[in-house]
């Protein structure tokens, strides 16, 4: 280290004893070769122009060479400043505004893409698949509420099974085949039941049915799903809101209803004993 120093300050004395000399020979620049060898970068030389002319130079090698840190954005933002973009750029962007254009007139096939519209043939197939059919909707003169009746049916509906009666309210996942108002028939009925008889289905009940009718489609109550991976700086926080709709519970057909008990109280025989009076 002692040596290169010192082998440095003799290179730096020689450099400026050269330069403010008045002698233009480039004879002396033979004992720079060391100096040139380490730094091959800090030493430029131009043939066609004597050293002794450019009066800045020795002012750049005073002070240690610092480094430039080149930065891309701001280059890029410079040449869109003044307007100079290269080919890619302009076919990139014409792709863009064209694109938005196609967007624009093409909205409704996007929407019809997001929301895909079902024919009368595929909805009849998935809501046989779920396991109802799609009657028609309610009309004002319609009687389908009726009282209660002493019957029990258990229906499935997608993969839930319920069991329902005469008058119930219950809530399935969302039927998307049907509208509010509109009158169903459960077909897939795996169990009925009375105070007389019970049938049982194998799996589903031959001839059975439930009528039901469509009053709300809404949204369940929040879910919050929170993941968390410990040490890991992991954390995840997701809410949910299940998708259901509404069914009324109308009637129960395909098995034999009892009848009803009669509301008349049947006279029980007085057990009080009358005295008669006996005259003597």
């Amino acid at each position: 280290m002692m040596a290169s120093r010192r082998c440095l300050n003799a290179l730096t004395r020689q450099f400026f004893t050269l330069f403010h000399s008045n002698s233009q020979s480039l004879q002396p620049l033979k004992s720079l070769s060391h100096y040139h060898f380490l730094y091959p970068q800090r030493l430029v030389l131009n043939v066609n122009q004597p050293l002794l002319q450019s009066h800045n130079f020795s002012s750049q090698y005073q002070r240690p060479h610092k480094p430039k840190y080149i930065n891309d954005k701001k280059d890029d933002e410079e040449e869109a400043g003044n307007g100079e973009t290269s080919e890619e750029e302009a076919e990139e962007v014409e792709g863009e505004i064209d694109g938005q254009k196609e967007e624009g007139e093409s909205g409704n096939a996007s929407s019809s893409v997001i929301e895909r519209a079902y024919s009368v043939e595929e909805k009849i197939k998935e809501a046989a698949e779920i396991g109802y059919k799609v009657v028609g909707p309610l009309q004002r003169s319609d009687r389908v509420f009726k009282p209660y009746e002493p019957l029990f049916a258990v229906v499935q509906i997608g993969s839930h099974q319920f069991k329902v009666s005469n008058g119930d309210c219950i809530y399935t996942e969302k039927l998307k085949c049907c509208d509010v108002n509109d009158k169903l028939i459960l077909n897939k009925v795996l169990l009925l039941g009375s105070s007389n008889q019970t049938i049982v289905g194998r799996p589903i009940v031959p001839d059975a049915a439930v009528h039901a009718v469509v009053e709300e489609h809404a949204l369940d109550a929040k879910v919050i799903i929170f993941k968390k991976k410990r040490r890991k700086n992991y954390r995840r926080t997701k809410g949910h809101r299940q998708e259901l709709t509404r069914l009324r519970i109308t009637d129960i057909q395909g098995i034999e209803k009892p009848e009803k008990p009669s509301d008349r109280k049947t006279e029980k025989p007085s057990s009080k004993v009358e005295k008669v009076a006996v005259a003597i």
